[in-house]
């Protein structure tokens, strides 16, 4: 007997909209650090002195416009005499998985006072999109510039990070002691330079203070910068260094505040940086007032006690009819696009019951209740990954060749998919193993990215591999919604077609590989029939 599996997933990244205008909540928000390496040198006599301008276009409708409208988002800080600048200042973005946001980075060499750009020396040009920094290995970019014809303009390396929810900022102040003599004829001119420790090993610059002249005691003016900047909210990661010696502490260290452990020696012969004084203050946002959630009614996730949400329809729709095909309708559901408890860490594909040692769940029925309990568990998270989903239910499948099992992967999501190139990779890899993959957006979002995983019009392909067969059905909920409000037939119409071609995948995957079904157990005939022999 062949049997049919269902796996759910859902995307628990969706974020509602908070106001009648549509305005959208930032699945997170991310700090852009830049640099440049090998620029272009116009000056004569000296070095260039680059000024980086970045451009953001956050508008979704003319981000696929031949001429999108860029407008000045900031600028960073001059850089005397170098061809290598790392800048120091950084910039936030809010950082929407859903929409196309383009990014430029203008650099000019600035040889005057003056703000008209057009009095300074361009050094060339780089265009790139939020979400191709953020997709990065290790979220770190690297692009040639260009926009001087015949010349090499150097490169940038763009960084995004994604910054944590701490809301605290510090005021510190730090003090040296007998640093080391580095002027032939005067003392030295010493300032702190602050690098925050990454994840993968590497150093970002995050804070420089002001120039003290001439004196082996300076002392620097005290400032303020928030820990997410200085650390990241990782209190106990070390890397804070000066160019004169270097020392390392933590959030945690400082925050003893002004006492022994906090008296650095930065080099030998006793010289040292010593903490003055170390303030924390908390900050909220207006995020912190308005805030898109599952108790609001303008989520998809909203949890309406008279009716479903779009999710629970749709997971209700097409799973009320699949559970018929499954033998013991146990089905494992899990979502992804999540920060799970009690650490926040983000899950691309966690159990909805909180047991990722069995994720299984009775029915339909138990899924449902499932998911509304993760809802009150888990903080709605994006981005939106769709290939680790997919290779969780790959791998099961890919254990079952033999026909006896036949697996159904449902995604319900909201979100354009943030890991494209992957998700085209795993439904290549997974169009050979006895699986399809059902896929129904909710919400007013663009789907074409949706589009082009059904393959029904161009067959999926990934490095030049095409799929086996075609395995993924997608629909837009919002297509069979019924205008007099009847729930009911919405759903009975989004089930009869997300699950229409399930039959020819199944047929098609039996069929290529020669697998007939199971024999037919002979008719039973009650004992004492008279047309039973017994032998």
């Amino acid at each position: 007997m062949n049997s049919l599996s269902s796996c759910g997933f859902l995307n628990m990244a969706t974020i509602g909209d908070f106001d009648p205008l549509n305005a959208t909540i930032p699945a997170t928000k991310v700090e852009i650090t830049v640099s440049c390496r090998n620029l272009l040198d116009r000056d004569t006599f000296s070095k260039s002195d680059p000024s980086k301008n970045i451009f953001l276009l956050p508008c979704c409708s003319n981000a696929y416009s031949d001429l999108p409208l860029f407008f000045q988002f900031g600028r960073t800080e001059v850089i005397d005499n170098t061809l290598n600048p790392d800048f120091v200042r950084k910039f936030i973005l809010d950082y929407f998985f859903e929409e196309r946001q383009n990014l430029k980075f203008d650099l000019y060499d600035v040889d005057s006072k003056s703000t008209n750009l057009s009095k300074h020396d361009f050094l060339g040009q780089a265009c790139c999109t939020l979400g191709e920094v953020v997709g990065s290995l290790g979220g770190r970019m690297e692009k040639a510039l260009g926009g001087i014809p015949g010349k090499k303009c150097g490169t940038i390396v763009v960084k995004a990070e994604e910054l944590s929810n701490c809301r605290e900022s510090v005021m510190m102040q730090f003090c040296g002691n007998k640093l080391d003599k580095k002027d032939f004829f005067g003392k030295s001119d010493p300032f702190l330079v602050f690098y925050r420790s990454n994840e993968d090993g590497t150093f970002t610059i995050c804070h420089k203070t002001e120039v003290v002249k001439n004196t082996l005691n300076p002392v620097w003016q005290a400032f303020k910068i928030s820990v997410r900047a200085l650390c990241n909210g990782d209190y106990d990661r070390y890397g804070v260094h000066d160019f004169i010696g270097e020392f390392s502490t933590s959030y945690r260290e400082l925050s003893r505040g002004q006492s022994q452990f906090n008296v650095y020696e930065v080099i030998l012969f006793y010289s040292f940086v010593t903490l003055l004084s170390f303030l924390v203050d908390t900050e909220v946002t207006f995020l912190d007032f308005i805030k898109g959630n599952p108790a609001q009614p303008t989520s998809l996730h909203y949890m309406n006690p008279y009716q479903l949400n779009t999710y629970a329809m749709a997971l209700k729709a097409v799973g009320d009819i699949i559970q018929d095909y499954d033998s013991d309708k146990m089905f494992p559901a899990l979502g992804f696009g999540a920060k799970l408890p009690p650490d926040g860490r983000i899950s691309h594909e966690f159990a909805l019951n909180g047991n990722p040692q069995n994720p299984y769940c009775n029915g339909i029925d138990g899924v449902m209740e499932a998911y509304y309990q993760s809802l009150k568990s888990v903080q709605l998270y994006g981005p939106t990954n769709f290939s680790p989903v997919i290779n969780h239910v790959a791998r099961y499948a890919a254990s079952v060749k033999d026909g006896s099992q036949y697996f159904i992967l449902l995604i319900i999501t909201d979100g354009v998919i943030s890991d494209m190139a992957q998700t085209k990779e795993s439904i290549v890899n997974a169009a050979s193993l006895p699986m399809s993959i059902i896929i129904v957006g909710v919400g007013p979002a663009e789907f074409d990215a949706m589009i082009e995983l059904d393959g029904d019009e161009v067959r999926i392909s990934s490095r030049g591999r095409y799929a086996e067969r075609d395995i993924v059905q997608f629909v837009p909920f919002r297509d069979y919604i019924d205008r007099t409000g009847n729930h009911i037939l919405s759903m009975a119409r989004l089930a009869k077609d997300v699950l229409a071609e399930i039959p020819d995948q199944f047929l098609s995957y039996m069929r290529t590989r020669g697998i007939k079904p199971s024999p037919a157990p002979p008719p039973y005939t009650p004992p004492g029939h008279p047309l039973q022999t017994q032998i």
